[in-house]
């Protein structure tokens, strides 16, 4: 069977009788056995700055590391320190940020970027509810942070995580929600290193998508992303580039200078202005105070 081929039960793994403590033994080992042969290497792997690690999770969200690897050593190139990046024009920080999509990510770390320099001294809180306060992080970026660059253990759930538990415990079964798995990982967690461990985690999960497929479509949250949601991210980013190039724009000449109908671009042109990206100034748009330098 190799690396990956047992089975255990749920409720025996996390009970505390006999037996139950060398079930998470031999769990673990399987998954530490095959880090131990076969672990990744990235350049956030190498490094234990939290500004670093916040960058290299804000990034990875929907994206592929693959893609993410050269962008993130250009982004720390460019700002090595959260008062770098709040310094930065929105033109500049989109330029390096082009072609990781979801753009709004990135004007949430700038963002963030300003309160860590203005109010935390330049340095990223290092406990979860300070992490949670600040504009775009969420539960499982505060804690893969506490747990990647702070050593705090704490249980949080992404996708190849998500596969190994799936894989061992509920082999078949389908919409199997989070809350079955919480106790699992809880329960399995290296709390002297949760840092290695959660790195064993995901590099085994991604072994079992290459060899099985993705074992996260019988999860109760899996979901497709669907051609209109794509299409509307395009128009978001589409937006941002063409405002932030240009500071100001016009309404009438946004909608004319992209190729999408204009009832398009206003519904995305509002979006942002409620998020708090752009703001209207009468019948033009621009970027929003705090972003704009």
């Amino acid at each position: 069977m190799g690396f990956d081929g047992r089975i255990f039960d749920p409720e025996s793994f996390i009970a505390d009788r006999p037996g139950s403590a060398a079930l998470r033994e031999d769990f673990r080992r399987i998954i530490l056995d095959y880090h131990a042969a076969f672990g990744r290497s990235f350049p956030w792997r190498d490094t234990r700055d939290p500004w670093a690690i916040l960058v290299s999770e804000v990034m990875l969200q929907q994206t592929q590391t693959e893609r993410v690897v050269p962008k993130y050593e250009a982004f720390l190139e460019a700002f090595p320190t959260p008062a770098e990046l709040a310094g930065a024009s929105l033109e500049r920080l989109l330029g390096l940020w082009s072609g990781l999509g979801y753009n709004r990510r990135a004007l949430a770390l700038k963002r963030a970027a300003a309160i860590v320099a203005a109010t935390h001294g330049g340095r990223l809180p290092d406990d979860e509810a300070g992490l949670l306060a600040l504009p775009g992080i969420g539960p499982y970026t505060a804690r893969a942070v506490a747990a990647f660059a702070f050593s705090k253990p704490s249980v949080f759930i992404e996708t190849n995580i998500r596969t190994v538990y799936l894989y061992h415990f509920f082999p078949g079964a389908e919409g199997v929600h989070d809350r079955a798995l919480e106790p699992l990982i809880a329960a399995s967690l290296d709390r002297d290193d949760p840092r290695t461990w959660y790195y064993a985690l995901m590099d085994y999960g991604a072994f079992l998508k290459r060899r099985y497929g993705n074992p996260n479509a019988r999860s109760a949250h899996y979901a497709k992303q669907s051609p209109f949601a794509d299409s509307k991210r395009r128009i978001r980013g589409a937006i941002l580039r063409e405002v932030s190039g240009r500071g100001k724009l016009g309404r009438d000449e946004l909608a004319r200078s992209l190729p999408f109908s204009r009832e398009r671009v206003e519904e995305a042109l509002g979006d942002l202005v409620a998020e708090g990206f752009l703001a209207y100034s009468g019948e033009s748009v621009a970027v929003a105070d705090g972003l704009a330098d």
